[in-house]
């Protein structure tokens, strides 16, 4: 049997992501081995396949060696066909070397499911679909830009855990703004009531002191048109992003954002309050909205221009409400309205770690040296913060409105 060239092929994506392009390189892979006869059996055992992956995959790391092991062997009858294997190495090669950068999950998930394979056909072709499936492909076309990485979201998906964080963030401050709502017996503009700034939650440059302060401002909302808008931002974009990036990684582009927001008005906006969970929605729609930029001709989802469009006229809508808000003549000065530059630090977030965070689905953050700098950029800006607020505001001699 003739040898077949590329053991070790570099592989590439095109921008479309539809299909797989396997370069070849001077290497070769071993000729059949001796006890695979085409007029025989046809087969190899899975012990002398350990053998040939242990002998000539050395470059090759142990997770990858049992994925190998176990998409090759996939009825688990201990015979390996050696056509076969080379079929399947070069139509799934990408993803084993994708995989190689991916969480130990996604190895185990690899192994549990090595009969698993990648239809040819786009993932958009599939007939005959349940409700539940069609959404999980509706997901994977919105925030994923490769083929590849959409067949393996739709096949691996198991809803388990649900997307809880953005849910329970959004249930978590419908339920304050109702509870002030009905406290105050207001719903529009709550902050020009004199009560609104008196709770444990708001950020107040006068209770700068209390750290849980630069968190908590998340759950109040100015009034109901700043919850709404911010809902159906958090909502309509949070929830897939967590579906596919899983809670931990959106969690922390979100918190990230809104620890950012009330730092950056605590350095920049010195005498003004923040409310609002605009600092991590606008983290989480500008990390998309740049992926989606960035990876335009490999993104499938239908309208993307004008969906595009629509999300940054409500993101210009509502930060247009909060500037206005804020050099509107406050209903009992000195204490000016709540802050805009929150929206900015979120966006700032957003543009940075956010984009790392959501450029390959699935990459371990850990092995990107660009997460590392920009984590290490944001931990110094938030380094920064504490020692302004700590050192600044004294030796400024701002004048900050009193406790509410």
């Amino acid at each position: 049997m003739a040898a077949v060239t590329s053991s070790s092929p570099a592989v590439a994506a095109n921008a479309e992501g539809d299909e797989i392009e396997v370069l070849e390189s001077s290497d070769v892979l071993p000729a059949a081995p001796e006890d695979y006869d085409p007029e025989s059996s046809g087969f190899i055992s899975t012990e002398r396949f350990r053998d040939l992956l242990a002998a000539h995959g050395s470059e090759l790391d142990p997770h990858k060696l049992e994925v190998l092991l176990a998409l090759a062997d996939g009825n688990a009858d201990g015979k390996i066909c050696y056509q076969d294997f080379v079929n399947l190495v070069s139509a799934h090669v990408y993803v084993l070397w994708q995989m190689s950068n991916k969480r130990s999950n996604s190895f185990r998930r690899a192994i549990l499911q090595g009969g698993r394979q990648l239809k040819g056909a786009a993932l958009r072709e599939e007939v005959g679909l349940g409700l539940s499936q069609r959404l999980v492909r509706h997901i994977a076309y919105e925030t994923l830009p490769r083929e590849i990485d959409r067949k393996w979201y739709f096949d691996s998906y198991t809803c388990c855990p649900p997307p809880w964080l953005i849910l329970a963030f959004t249930i978590a401050e419908v339920a304050v703004f109702v509870y002030y709502g009905m406290q105050l017996d207001r719903w529009v503009l709550q902050v020009s009531d004199p009560q609104f700034l008196k709770g444990p939650l708001p950020y107040h440059p006068q209770l700068r002191s209390q750290a849980w302060r630069y968190l908590s401002y998340v759950f109040m909302h100015a009034g109901i048109e700043h919850l709404g808008l911010n809902m159906a931002m958090q909502l309509l974009v949070g929830v897939p992003l967590e579906m596919v990036h899983g809670a931990v990684r959106i969690g922390l582009v979100y918190v990230c954002g809104v620890l950012a927001g009330s730092l950056a008005v605590s350095v920049t906006d010195m005498t003004a309050p923040v409310v609002g969970s605009s600092g991590g929605v606008y983290a989480l729609v500008s990390a998309h909205l740049a992926n989606v930029v960035m990876n335009w001709s490999g993104m499938k989802c239908q309208f993307k221009l004008f969906r595009m469009a629509m999300a940054l006229v409500c993101m210009s809508v509502e930060f247009g409400r909060a500037v206005w808000l804020r050099f509107y003549p406050p209903a009992f000065p000195p204490c000016p309205n709540p802050s805009f530059v929150a929206h900015l630090g979120g966006v700032a977030v957003g543009l940075t770690l956010g984009v790392v965070v959501l450029h390959n689905y699935e990459q371990r953050l850990q092995e990107q040296s660009l997460f590392w700098i920009f984590f290490c950029v944001y931990m110094l800006f938030v380094l920064c913060a504490v020692f302004w607020n700590v050192f600044a505001y004294g030796l400024l001699d701002v004048k900050l409105p009193p406790s509410p």
